[in-house]
């Protein structure tokens, strides 16, 4: 007698059988996206949550380094932009020195150079505006050196981060005007998201040559960059930003932020940088210090070198080492 073979119900076993295969998979796949958090972006000015009033785009306050991988997702910032958000250098540790924490435009590496090992920190950047103000990337520099042969000079309980040159682009380009903004243009220093305006007014402000704020808040590679690496260090809690020439020390924060003010009154005892600063009438928006002060709680002072040319080195050696006791 002959056996017939029931072929309809072998799909059906094979189906199941994938079924379970397809299940098991999609399983081991979310298993491992919750251990293991979507790669750290240099872009981060609008992969935040947003909130969005008129031209100026404020960040949500992030409480903890962990929430930078959900930043970039499907927004419709990243869908008009889908080739702005580059990843940073793959898993930077601080162990090097000077460690790259990003690059800007042009693919130049922007550097940050670290001292001490306590666990409460502090940062000096320069060079924002290129080679329009590369003074104070030479300044940064000397700073570097003097602290590389005198270590002594940072307390147990600090730690130093150095940026000296945020804008290599604007210095290779030029030093002097036409070095001030990025490769696209950008004056960093109107790039932030605090208070970013896209046409803000230049009738007080600088204006030598064209420059933007940038397509949106946080637009320039440089920008995120260093955006990214203070928010993934909460221990930052003061900050340095050099400028040039002659203002003086204004301190971050609208409204007022009393350690900013407190830092900038320390810094003005110490050298002839006055402050209150001088009033040249220009509101200032979408800039660093700003933003550290008023999202990120860090005590933030804008620092305007003397003249284009010096770095005022030995007044700027008292003011390191106050920086470096300050007490927020």
């Amino acid at each position: 007698m002959t056996i017939k073979k029931d072929n309809k119900k072998l799909p059906r076993i094979v189906s199941g059988v994938w079924v379970v295969n397809l299940a098991g998979a999609v399983g081991l796949l979310a298993f491992f996206w919750a251990i293991s958090p979507p790669t750290i972006t240099s872009r981060v000015g609008l992969e935040q949550t947003v909130i969005s009033t008129g031209t100026q785009i404020l960040p949500a306050i992030i409480s903890t380094p962990d929430l930078i991988g959900s930043f970039v997702k499907d927004t419709a910032e990243t869908r008009e932009h889908p080739d702005a958000f580059t990843p940073p250098p793959e898993d930077p540790t601080l162990d090097e020195n000077p460690v790259v924490i990003g690059y800007s435009v042009a693919g130049k590496a922007i550097e940050v150079h670290r001292f001490g090992n306590g666990p409460t920190a502090r940062m000096i950047v320069g060079g924002i505006h290129g080679g329009n103000e590369g003074n104070t990337i030479k300044l940064a520099n000397e700073l570097i050196d003097y602290v590389t042969e005198h270590p002594e000079i940072i307390p147990e309980n600090i730690t130093l981060y150095i940026l000296p040159n945020l804008n290599p682009d604007g210095l290779a380009r030029a030093r002097g005007v036409d070095g001030r903004v990025n490769d696209n243009g950008v004056d960093l220093n109107r790039n932030w998201p605090y208070r970013w305006e896209r046409d803000y007014d230049r009738t007080s402000c600088w204006h030598y040559r064209p420059t933007t704020a940038g397509d949106y808040a946080a637009s320039e590679p440089e920008t995120s960059a260093l955006l990214v690496f203070i928010v993934s260090h909460p221990e930052i809690d003061a900050l340095v930003s050099y400028h040039a020439a002659a203002l003086g020390i204004f301190a971050g924060g609208v409204p007022d932020y009393k350690p900013s003010i407190r830092l900038a009154k320390s810094l003005a005892k110490v050298s002839t940088y006055p402050y209150p600063p001088k009033d040249v009438g220009c509101i200032y928006t979408g800039n660093l210090t700003d933003w550290a002060s008023s999202t990120r709680e860090i005590a933030a002072v804008d620092i305007e070198l003397h003249n284009f040319r010096h770095t005022d080195f030995d007044e700027n050696l008292k003011i390191l080492n106050v920086f470096l006791k300050f007490k927020k």
